[in-house]
């Protein structure tokens, strides 16, 4: 198992933080360890959705949380062409409830930030 992070940002949404985190990855058995890296990084977050696409092998989960955050994950990792990468977001309740279409947006806006931050420094090198 090998995995690389290759961006992170954090995200504000009403009292509540989304840490948004971008793997590339060697193998679909990747996806678990960087599932149980950010359960103990962010103990107190309610929820870590995640997207992770590899070849043809596209997998999201919701991990609970209402706006199918996993699936709007996804659709960014498609958008972009990230065929080896997990898309991992991880929220802090703020104790303010967004609904699902704020969830959603927030979960978009931080997938998106941490892509943007990805290609800024791919661009870079």
């Amino acid at each position: 198992m090998t995995f690389r992070e290759v961006a992170a940002v954090r995200l504000d949404e009403k009292k509540s933080k989304f840490y948004a985190h971008l793997y590339e990855i060697d193998s679909v058995d990747d996806v678990a360890a960087i599932r149980e890296i950010h359960e103990k990084l962010y103990k107190k977050a309610a929820h870590h959705c995640y997207a992770a696409a590899f070849g043809t092998f596209l997998d999201s989960r919701a991990d609970g949380e209402v706006g199918s955050p996993g699936r709007v994950l996804a659709e960014i990792l498609e958008r972009h062409g990230l065929s080896s990468h997990v898309l991992i977001v991880s929220r802090l309740f703020g104790g303010i409830k967004l609904g699902p279409a704020g969830v959603a947006r927030a979960f978009r806006e931080a997938g998106n930030g941490v892509v943007k931050e990805y290609e800024e420094r791919r661009k870079a090198l």
